[in-house]
């Protein structure tokens, strides 16, 4: 069983002409409500690829939580974790331009009353797996992690959106997964020096006993654990939109280890996924299903550094 601890988001889009500048209207014609959240987003391409997973976190007693939880639903997710809230469903107002670039506001809402508590109702039997994000009230999530490793469940932190993290939170992590520009800031934070990814993630391994992935985007992933150091390598496509392919990645890497893969194939079938997500717009459009990673993993290349 896969644990999702997270963030529930109704993302609002809209596509104009230009950006809105201070004090601006811009009218466009249409607008999408689509689901989003680190959490729900890592949640549903676990549970696409066929593993099970229960998914914690909160929720407002609005129509948006309904539109934030419905491909959750629909991909069989456990969805008895989730609290309801008094503040409403989070929710993301995105303005895009017709040459991509974006303007995002969001609020938090029902996010900031995610509770560690909310673990203590639910069944962690040994080797279960913990998946945490950043985009819930830290300190809760610091707990939750903590909560997870002491009663026998496997932990994995994909530290985004990019927050300095506990020493004592890493070392209760058996996986670490971060970007570049997160690692970055991993890097400064813990006073480690201008060290590239392979290097920084041979670090984070040795230093507090865990596996570290850094993505690389187009240019794959770079992992390390005390089982030595392994690259792996994108996909060859013709990307549409970036948009959820990280927490793509994530979440089907989250599936592999679950299942018991070692970490050459959690991260084969990570980077296929996180891969193909990219062909379709939308968090959560693009996710592929078990099939669909399978025909495309001997596509990807995982050899030792």
């Amino acid at each position: 069983m896969i644990v999702v601890f997270g963030s529930l988001v109704c993302d609002i889009v809209m596509v104009t002409p230009d950006l809105p500048r201070p004090g601006e209207t811009v009218l466009t014609d249409a607008y999408q409500m689509l689901p989003g959240g680190k959490g729900a987003n890592q949640a549903l391409a676990a549970a696409r690829t066929g593993a099970p997973v229960r998914f914690v976190g909160c929720r407002g007693r609005d129509a948006f939580g309904a539109t934030a939880l419905g491909n959750l639903e629909a991909a069989g997710v456990d969805l008895s974790g989730v609290s309801l809230s008094d503040r409403p469903t989070a929710c993301a107002s995105v303005c895009v331009d017709t040459a991509g670039a974006n303007q995002i506001v969001v609020a938090s809402g029902a996010n900031l009353d995610v509770r560690a508590q909310q673990l203590d109702e639910i069944s962690i039997a040994d080797g279960d797996v913990g998946l945490f994000q950043m985009e819930v009230p830290l300190t809760e999530n610091w707990q939750a992690i903590q909560s997870c490793h002491d009663r026998g469940g496997r932990t994995i932190l994909n530290a985004a959106p990019f927050a300095p993290v506990p020493s004592d939170v890493l070392t209760c992590l058996d996986v670490l997964v971060v970007n570049e520009v997160e690692a970055a800031g991993l890097a400064a934070d813990l006073d480690l020096g201008d060290l590239d990814e392979p290097a920084l993630a041979r670090q984070l391994a040795d230093r507090f006993g865990l596996t570290a992935v850094i993505t690389l985007g187009a240019d794959g992933a770079v992992a390390a654990s005390a089982g030595g150091q392994l690259t792996v390598t994108a996909l060859d496509i013709d990307a549409r939109d970036t948009v959820g392919a990280g927490d793509a990645f994530v979440g089907s890497f989250a599936a592999a280890y679950a299942d018991g893969a070692g970490l050459g194939d959690c991260l084969r079938h990570a980077s296929v996924a996180g891969s193909l997500t990219c062909l379709q717009p939308g968090a959560q459009d693009g996710p592929p299903d078990a099939a669909a990673i399978a025909a495309r993993l001997n596509d990807v290349t995982v050899s030792q550094t």
